[in-house]
């Protein structure tokens, strides 16, 4: 594959019922442009606000439909953490879609029922995210609304009309003005999404690629073994809007529907790097409670919707949600470059501060997670400021395996925080194996998390506070797990 012959390319979507080709070669936007950067210049987008540039606020949010499957799919996401080149394929709705004048949509009809604007700046925002909710729960319950809500502040602290508009306007499961047209926007996303060459967008300061087959992504990285990779963008965008940095050469993997797909055996059960948080949390609830109760305090849906799986395991981030309760998961990765593949544990792929054991022409192609034996106790913990949309400031997964005469079979202790990468507290595991699981033991095993961590004093806590944070989490896990 030569990717010198590549002339420039550009990029389609929809946005509304318009759609929009966008050649950045003679365009005064880049492929790293935000889509909300993008649709400000815009004269009739100015519904969509900046409130924080890194997806913390929801004053930004827009609403996605894609294709998946035989349908159409709508996700609320954070348009200041959107790069304009990864909307290719998509339709963008913006508030200024859903309504005007006599003709409002049923949420902006509740929302001036209920008294919901207030102020104004964030409204926009609240009713684009509560139109996710429209087309995708037909009878939400109390928390789906707080769910959908989680990722858009109201500085006004106007909740509760919000919440009241939100339940009014869920009542007509799902059907409105889009729904006759979804088969028409279908085929213009096909008919878009059918071409299946390597979309090569360049300026004189980036080159982005953007893939469509697993076959042209393992091609890419190694020919270009120091370009970063881009999933959701979710935390990558925050270089661009809060570091200011330009970006020169990035490989996008957010059109590759084969990294996407969940199945399973009899044994594990498998997770595209390409997933979104989201797409993971709703499929581990019933099978891994401990990794979905994990990911249901991970930012908000709007960045769930739009970061992946394997963007959090690739960070390396030492206060990475998933990673401690993958871990004791005892999950592992498969890892490709052109040549073939390999497995690792996700144990041993962190080996330092934002280090991994990945190669440069390497890439993370599937998540693995064994089904547990029905013995095994597993529980996620996350310690920060707010419930919602906050970084930890310690995390924990735990998995604890008692046998019949009451004794500690095995047992992993995995802390985020602790540490300068996410790592196990091996000598005290080692206190309590083979040993009653009672509060006596546990207790006098508390001061091996000492030997086992020396955590470091920042913004978030001192060292002396995580300390104690770490051990109580350990009797806290004892307490819901005794006998």
């Amino acid at each position: 594959m030569n990717h010198e012959i590549l002339k420039t390319s550009e990029i389609r979507f929809l946005l509304g019922e318009q759609e929009v080709n966008i050649d950045f070669s003679v365009s005064n936007y880049k492929p790293t442009t935000t889509l909300l950067q993008y649709l400000r210049s815009l004269p009739d987008r100015k519904s969509v606000k900046e409130g924080c540039a890194e997806g913390d606020c929801g004053a930004c949010t827009v609403v996605f439909a894609e294709i998946k499957g035989n349908a159409l799919k709508y996700k609320a996401v954070n348009s200041c953490i959107v790069f304009l080149a990864s909307v290719h394929g998509k339709q963008i709705l913006t508030v200024e879609d859903l309504g005007k004048g006599k003709h409002l949509h049923p949420i902006q009809e509740a929302m001036v029922e209920e008294d919901a604007g207030q102020c104004g700046f964030c409204t926009p925002g609240f009713t684009m995210s509560i139109f996710g909710l429209y087309k995708n729960n037909n009878e939400p319950e109390k928390s789906d609304i707080e769910t959908a809500l989680s990722g858009n502040l109201c500085r006004c602290t106007g909740y509760r009309p919000i919440l009241d508009a939100a339940e009014r306007a869920c009542i007509y499961k799902g059907m409105d003005k889009f729904t006759g047209k979804e088969h028409q926007i279908f085929q213009q996303l096909t008919e878009i999404k059918s071409n299946k060459e390597i979309l090569f967008l360049k300026t004189e300061q980036n080159q982005y690629y953007l893939p469509f087959s697993l076959s042209d992504l393992l091609h890419l990285k190694k020919e270009n073994p120091h370009a970063l990779l881009a999933g959701g963008t979710s935390d990558i965008a925050l270089r661009v809007t809060k570091k200011k940095e330009n970006l020169p050469l990035i490989i996008d993997i957010s059109q590759l529907d084969e990294l996407k797909t969940i199945s399973k055996n009899d044994n594990i059960m498998f997770f595209g790097a390409g997933c979104s948080l989201e797409d993971v949390r709703i499929a581990c609830e019933k099978e891994f409670p401990s990794l979905f109760s994990i990911l249901s305090v991970f930012g908000s849906l709007p960045v769930r919707n739009n970061a992946t799986i394997s963007g959090n395991i690739g960070s390396a981030s030492p206060i990475s949600d998933t990673l401690p309760v993958l871990m004791a998961l005892d999950a592992s990765l498969e890892i490709q470059n052109i040549h073939g593949k390999r497995e690792q544990k996700i144990e041993d792929f962190i080996v330092g501060y934002r280090k991994t054991t990945l190669s440069s022409d390497e890439i993370i192609t599937r998540i693995k997670i064994p089904f547990q034996d029905k013995n095994n106790i597993l529980k996620s913990y996350k310690v920060s400021k707010r419930r919602d949309l906050d970084i930890s400031t310690v995390n924990a997964g735990f998995m604890l395996n008692i046998n019949n005469r009451g004794l500690v079979e095995s047992i992993k202790l995995v802390y985020g925080g602790m540490a300068a990468f996410t790592k196990r507290a091996t000598q005290t595991e080692k206190s309590l194996l083979n040993k009653e699981w009672c509060r006596e033991n546990v207790e006098n095993a508390l001061k091996n998390i000492q030997n086992d961590f020396s955590p470091i004093s920042d913004a978030r806590a001192g060292a002396e506070a995580r300390q104690l944070l770490a051990e109580n989490l350990l009797l806290k896990f004892w307490n819901e797990t005794r006998i």
